[in-house]
């Protein structure tokens, strides 16, 4: 119900000469309240705080209240001495408290008719937003008074996860280094895992930050669940029913063959197993040898009689040999033959456990065959929420995910379901086992809205596109909603923050990092390039045998010549190495196959063991 005021009264704070009344509350709205503003207000020096977006006072009998302006406009109906109306959200009053004042969300008061309206102090805003403390972080300037800090409590972002929204070019990498880094200072014992899509973090963050790619990353073929091996065997492909039904069956018998025999010298023979007495599932994360897989798969095939069953095995021993020999994986496979439990050397190593300073993991996605990120990105995800539940929360993990849209799709017919699950296994449960999430998307629209709407602080900045900005003023309970209507016009390094991190939804800007420590990728395609007269017959053949020898086996790298011009090509541009490629498995494995189905009485012998 709202209560209309008649006629204008004079300001008491003006004669006072306490400071500039802005208008008198006209009416009172549940949340809402509009405000008669001033002739005076408006032509005095006080005209720039009234405008969308600022935050004004209401002083009421008991306290301050703290509100936001969200539509002015002009009303001819007006008393004398006012010129226009402002529609402000009530959000938080600031009060006494032990001889100080502090500031409190809610409204425990409401105004009433005639309350005078006020522009906040500097010393006010301070008290909103910038109290410092041991769970508060900078995270920039407030815009409506760029010497007041906008501080975010930590452990309330943390605890209920975060989100920074906002299109290319808008300064959103550069937001999020800033946020990690303050994050860093005052949480020196939590580790932060960053999932870098476009390669761009590594200079952000100096020696705090040990950068991964797949050079230096060893996360062996075992820890892959079977959905997650299934699409890497297949390429992104679903995998088809029968050779997945082989893999299903007979991975965990090989699981239980290695971990039987692994402190025996001489291995024997391959052993028949009892799929009830194995004891391991296909997704236990204990190490097996691809050598043995490909055993038992060759040993079954060659029981078979029937030319179309033994097909079926062989394409599934080809599809295995094919991608575990490809030199762009070789860090699943470089030691796929060779055995030993590395499990525990491979969460140190990605979730930093070391005690050496560095507390951060950048990956390196851009770096990965396409075909293989999403299930890369499914078993980090996966290995993160599982070594907080079974570690019970011992070491808090910040799990941060660039271009989430990716890897957690609002439609379920797209992209790779188990990553999806994972991202929102951390979304649901993950702050109950200390592991919280960080989501960085352009596009929050085409994100799971299951896993967003967990997100309990929301960074937004520039965005365009109508549905995003509806799924945000959906995501988001605050009464400051409506200044989503201003995100299309934010300027660079500007965001909207709300939620839980923050004392009040606000503006704000992010602070410019130093040039050294600007996200931004290294390639030549992020700059200039090559001066096109320096380009070189020579560069250009070592382009040629860098882009032929990524997908060469192991045995045509090592018969092939060195050429004469290498060392020439090696001056002209300075690429990175090869990555290490991949143990070939036994070609032999396929000698039952490359006999005649109509085999001598001794092969078919052979063939029957």
């Amino acid at each position: 119900m709202s209560e209309q005021l008649a006629v204008g009264m004079p300001s008491p704070s003006m004669a006072a000469g306490v400071a500039i009344t802005l208008g008198h509350v006209h009416s009172v709205s549940g949340s809402q309240a509009t405000v008669g503003l001033l002739e005076a207000a408006m032509s005095g020096p006080s005209r720039a705080d009234i405008t969308v977006g600022r935050f004004l006072k209401i002083q009421t009998a008991k306290s301050q209240l703290v509100g936001v302006i969200t539509e002015v406009s002009i009303q001819n109906s007006l008393a004398a001495n006012y010129c226009a109306i402002a529609r402000v959200d009530l959000m938080g009053e600031i009060v006494a408290a032990g001889g100080s004042s502090a500031f409190r969300r809610g409204v425990a008061a409401y105004p009433t008719i005639r309350d005078v309206a006020l522009p906040l102090t500097n010393r006010e805003l301070r008290i909103i937003f910038d109290e410092a403390g041991n769970n508060t972080i900078s995270i920039g300037s407030l815009q409506q008074d760029t010497s007041v800090n906008a501080r975010t409590n930590v452990d309330e972002m943390l605890n209920k996860h975060f989100a920074v929204l906002g299109s290319t070019g808008v300064g959103k990498s550069s937001g999020v280094a800033h946020i990690l880094d303050q994050t860093m200072k005052i949480r020196p014992n939590l580790r932060i895992f960053l999932l870098d899509a476009h390669n761009e973090y590594h200079r952000s963050f100096g020696n705090k930050s040990d950068v991964m790619n797949p050079g230096n990353l060893r996360l062996p073929f075992w820890l892959f669940n079977f959905e997650e091996i299934v699409d890497v065997f297949f390429a992104g492909r679903p995998g088809l029913q029968e050779e997945t039904d082989i893999l299903a069956e007979l991975i965990p018998v090989a699981k239980a063959n290695y971990n039987q025999y692994r402190n025996v010298a001489d291995r024997p023979g391959i052993k028949r197993a009892e799929a009830k007495n194995i004891g391991y599932t296909v997704d236990t994360p204990v190490p097996y040898r691809l050598a043995d897989l490909l055993a038992i798969i060759d040993d079954r095939m060659g029981k078979l009689e029937n030319r179309s069953s033994r097909m079926i095995y062989q394409r599934l021993i080809t599809r295995i040999e094919t991608v575990s020999n490809d030199p762009r994986y070789a860090f699943m496979f470089e030691r796929a033959n060779v055995g030993g439990d590395t499990m525990a050397e491979s969460i140190t190593q990605l979730f930093r456990l070391q005690p050496d300073g560095k507390t951060m993991t950048i990956m390196q996605l851009a770096s990965f065959p396409s075909e293989v990120v999403e299930p890369v990105v499914s078993v980090l995800t996966r290995l993160a929420f599982d070594f907080g539940l079974w570690s019970d929360g011992a070491v808090p993990l910040l799990f941060v995910c660039e271009e989430a849209h990716k890897y957690a799709s609002a439609d379920r017919t797209a992209g790779f379901a188990p990553t999806r699950r994972a991202l929102a296994r951390i979304a649901k449960e993950g702050r109950k086992h200390g592991v919280y999430l960080g989501l960085v998307t352009q596009r929050p629209a085409e994100l799971d809205p299951t896993i967003i709407s967990q997100c309990g602080t929301l960074f937004a900045m520039r965005m365009s596109n109508d549905r995003d900005q509806a799924l945000l003023r959906s995501a988001v309970a605050d009464h400051g909603a409506d200044l989503f209507d201003f995100v299309p016009s934010l300027g660079t390094r500007e965001a909207l923050a709300f939620g839980a991190g923050v004392p009040l939804p606000t503006r704000l800007t992010f602070p410019a990092l130093p040039a050294t420590a600007i996200p931004k990728s290294e390639s030549f395609a992020s700059n200039q390039g090559i001066n096109a007269e320096a380009i070189e017959q020579d560069f250009i053949s070592a382009v040629i045998d860098r882009w032929r020898r990524a997908t060469m086996s192991q045995h045509s790298l090592q018969d092939e010549p060195v050429q004469a011009n290498s060392a020439t090509v090696t001056n002209v541009v300075d690429a990175p190495s090869l990555q290490p490629v991949a143990t070939p498995i036994d070609a032999t494995r396929l000698s039952l196959l490359k006999k005649p189905i109509t085999a001598p009485a001794e092969d078919s012998a052979f063939l029957r063991r």
